[in-house]
C-alpha cells in the first residue's frame, strides 16, 4: 500500500476491557488468568476471537477444530492472544424442516457474541451453507474487522457416477432410479460413498459459492476458498488467517463498511454469475448489504447478469468438481479473467486492492476457467424475472434449464404443499404432460421457512419417456446443487396472499426469458375477485424463535433478513459510568 492509503492505528477496543487499572479492569484482567493469560499479555497485546461453527453433527463443518487450532497459532506468532467461540452449527442435510430460518439466529448469535466480548478482531469459521451467510451478517452488523475462513470442498470418492458423486449426482442419480435406469444396489453403493470426506459441497453448490464470493467481496485471503477440507494447504491458509487476523487487531482496519461497499457487491455477482453459481446467493448477498447499508436490489443482479458470461466449466451447470476449478487457477485466475468487468479498486482483507490481488494469477487449464468470448454455455446464467405472478421479482438458474423452457407457455398444475407433492406427483388423474408448468406455494419464508423444495421432482411416467425437465415455479428455494427449469424465490409469497395465491388449475402461465416476464394469464377482474376470496391460513408457530421469525421475516426480494436487523447501528459498549459494571461480582 502506498503511505496515504494506510490507516491510521485506532486504539484498541479490547483496551477498554484490560487496560484500565480499577476494579472492572481488576476483574476482567483476573478472570482471564485461568485461561493462562497474565495482565501483562492482556495490557498489551490484541485479541481476537476465533467464532467456530464446528459440530460433530454437521460434517461440512467437521474440519473446523482443526482450522481453529492452526488459526490459534497463527494468531499467537503474531502477537494477539486467541479466544475460540463456539457457536450454533446449522447442518444443511439435518435439520427439519430447513436450515434456512436459523441463518438469522446464527448471525444474531455472531453479531452479539462480537459485541459483547473485547474482541479486536475475529476470524469466522464457516462452511455449510448457511453458516457462511450469518457468520458474515452477524460480523458485518457488529462493525468489529474480520476475516473469513471456509471449511473447504470434501472430497468425493470415485464411485458409481464417477464425477457425480456429489449432491449434484444425488438429483440425477435419483431422476434415473425413479425412471427405471439404474437399479437399487448402485444407488445403495452411491450412498455409502458420496459423503466420502469431510467439507462442503464439492460442486458450485451454496455452500462453494458462498466461499468463493468471499473472495471476491474481498473478506477472504485470495486463493484460500477452493482447498479442498482434507489437503493440508487449508491448514496453512488456517494460519495466515490468524496471523493477518492480528494486522488487522491492531489496526482496526479494515472494518467490515471499509470492504462491504456497493464495489465489493458488483464484484461479487459478477463472480457469481460467472461461475453458475446458486440463486440462494442471491438472498445471502441482498441480506448481507442490507446489514451494511448498501441499497442492493434484485435489479442489480440482473443487470450485472446480462453482461457476464458463464466461464467456470463447473456443475452443476458445468462439467467438472470445484477441485479442478481450483488447480486450474482458483478465484484470484477467475476474477483476473473477469476484470474489465470489475471494481479492481475495491479493498480486500489482506490490505491490498483488487487489481493487486490479481496481477500475479494466471489461467492454468482454459477448459475450466474460459476466456470471456468462449463461454462454457451461451446467455445469462441468472436471470430475474417480473410480472403480475412476482410483482416483487422472481429469480432463474438459466444456465442449468433446458433452454426450450427459456420462452414457455402451458397449464399450472398445482400443489398446497410439498407433502401433496411426494403423495400425487405421480397420479394420473393430474394429467400433467411434458408442457405443464408445475406449482408450489405457501414454501415461501412465512409460509414455510422457505426450504429448499423448488425442484418438484417431475411424474414418474414421463420421466421413462425421457423427460428430464419441465417448468416449475414456487416460492421456495432451491438447492444450489440442483438443475432444471426453476423460477424461484417468488415475491411476494403465498401465504401473505402474493399472487402466486391466487392462481388455480388449469389458469395458463407464461415464462418469457429473454424479456424478462412471468405472467398469469388472467384477466385483472377476475384476480380482483379471487383475491377477495382468498383468506390467509393461521399460523402454526405461536411461541419461541420461529415465532419471531413469521413475524419478522422480510420477503425475497429484500434478503429474508428480520426487518429490524437492517443498516447498522453505532457498536454499544459500555461506557463511562457503565464500564464500572461488572457482571457476577
Amino acid at each position: 500500500m502506498d503511505d496515504e492509503e494506510k490507516p491510521d492505528v485506532r486504539p484498541l477496543r479490547s483496551a477498554r476491557w484490560f487496560r484500565k487499572d480499577d476494579l472492572p479492569g481488576f476483574i476482567h484482567r483476573s478472570t482471564l488468568a485461568a485461561a493462562g493469560w497474565s495482565r501483562e499479555d492482556l495490557m498489551e497485546r490484541p485479541v481476537v476471537g476465533i467464532l467456530n461453527t464446528w459440530s460433530d453433527i454437521n460434517p461440512c463443518n467437521l474440519n473446523l477444530r482443526t482450522l481453529a487450532e492452526e488459526a490459534r497459532v497463527g494468531i499467537i506468532e503474531a502477537g494477539g492472544i486467541p479466544f475460540e467461540v463456539p457457536l450454533m452449527s446449522l447442518s444443511e442435510n439435518i435439520i427439519k424442516p430447513t436450515s434456512f430460518p436459523f441463518r438469522n439466529l446464527l448471525a444474531m448469535e455472531a453479531e452479539e457474541t462480537i459485541r459483547a466480548y473485547p474482541f479486536d478482531a475475529v476470524v469466522l469459521l464457516g462452511g455449510c451453507d448457511k453458516t457462511q451467510p450469518a457468520l458474515l451478517m452477524g460480523a458485518a452488523s457488529a462493525g468489529v474487522p474480520f476475516i473469513f475462513l471456509a471449511s473447504g470442498p470434501a472430497t468425493p470418492r470415485s464411485s458409481t457416477g464417477g464425477d457425480l458423486a456429489n449432491a449434484t449426482g444425488v438429483w440425477r442419480l435419483v431422476d434415473n432410479l425413479r425412471a427405471g435406469k439404474l437399479s437399487e444396489g448402485d444407488f445403495g453403493a452411491f450412498e455409502r460413498t458420496v459423503m466420502g470426506t469431510p467439507g462442503h459441497c464439492a460442486e458450485m453448490g451454496t455452500a462453494s459459492t458462498m466461499a468463493v464470493i468471499c473472495e471476491a467481496l474481498g473478506v477472504s485471503l485470495p486463493g484460500s476458498s477452493l482447498v479442498p477440507a482434507i489437503d493440508r494447504r487449508r491448514t496453512h491458509y488456517a494460519r495466515e488467517v490468524g496471523r493477518r487476523s492480528v494486522q488487522i487487531a491492531a489496526a482496526g482496519s479494515p472494518c467490515p463498511a471499509e470492504i462491504l461497499d456497493e464495489r465489493a457487491f458488483d464484484n461479487a455477482i459478477t463472480l457469481l454469475c460467472a461461475v453458475g453459481g446458486s440463486t440462494n446467493t442471491i438472498i445471502h448477498l441482498l441480506a448481507l448489504a442490507g446489514r451494511v447499508g448498501v441499497p442492493l436490489t434484485l435489479d442489480r443482479f440482473d443487470e450485472i447478469g446480462r453482461r457476464v458470461p458463464m466461464i467456470a466449466n463447473v456443475q452443476p451447470a458445468g462439467e467438472h468438481l470445484t477441485e479442478r476449478l481450483m488447480t486450474a487457477g482458483g478465484v484470484p485466475a477467475l476474477l483476473k479473467t473477469l476484470a474489465p468487468l470489475l471494481h479492481l479498486d475495491a479493498r480486500t482483507i489482506d490490505g491490498r486492492k483488487m487489481a493487486d490481488v490479481i496481477e500475479s494469477a494466471e489461467v492454468l487449464d482454459t477448459g475450466v476457467i474460459r476466456q470471456l468470448d468462449d463461454p462454457v454455455r451461451p446467455g445469462e446464467a441468472l436471470v430475474v424475472v417480473r410480472g403480475n405472478l412476482a410483482p416483487d421479482g422472481a429469480v432463474m438458474k438459466t444456465c442449468a434449464a433446458d433452454p426450450r423452457l427459456l420462452r414457455h407457455r402451458g397449464r399450472a398444475v398445482i400443489f398446497e404443499d410439498v407433502q401433496t407433492i411426494a403423495d400425487r406427483i405421480d397420479d394420473p388423474a393430474l394429467g400433467i404432460d411434458e408442457d405443464s408448468v408445475l406449482i408450489l406455494r405457501n414454501a415461501g419464508p412465512v409460509g414455510a421457512a422457505m426450504p429448499e423444495w423448488g425442484m418438484l421432482p417431475l411424474p414418474r411416467h414421463l420421466m421413462e419417456r425421457g423427460v428430464r425437465d419441465m417448468l416449475r415455479i414456487s416460492d421456495a428455494r432451491m438447492s444450489g446443487t440442483a438443475y432444471g427449469a426453476a423460477v424461484l424465490h417468488v415475491s411476494p409469497e403465498a401465504a401473505i396472499g402474493g399472487p402466486l395465491a391466487l392462481v388455480r388449475d388449469g389458469d395458463i402461465i407464461e415464462l418469457d426469458v429473454p424479456e424478462r416476464r412471468l405472467h398469469l394469464c388472467v384477466g385483472e377482474e377476475e384476480l380482483a375477485r379471487r383475491r377477495k376470496e382468498w383468506q390467509a391460513k393461521p399460523g402454526r408457530h405461536k411461541r419461541g424463535y420461529r415465532s419471531l421469525y413469521n413475524q419478522h421475516v422480510e420477503q425475497a426480494h429484500r434478503g429474508c433478513d428480520f426487518d429490524f436487523l437492517r443498516g447498522a447501528d453505532e457498536e454499544t459498549l459500555p461506557d463511562g459510568l457503565f464500564d464500572g459494571w461488572v457482571g457476577g461480582w
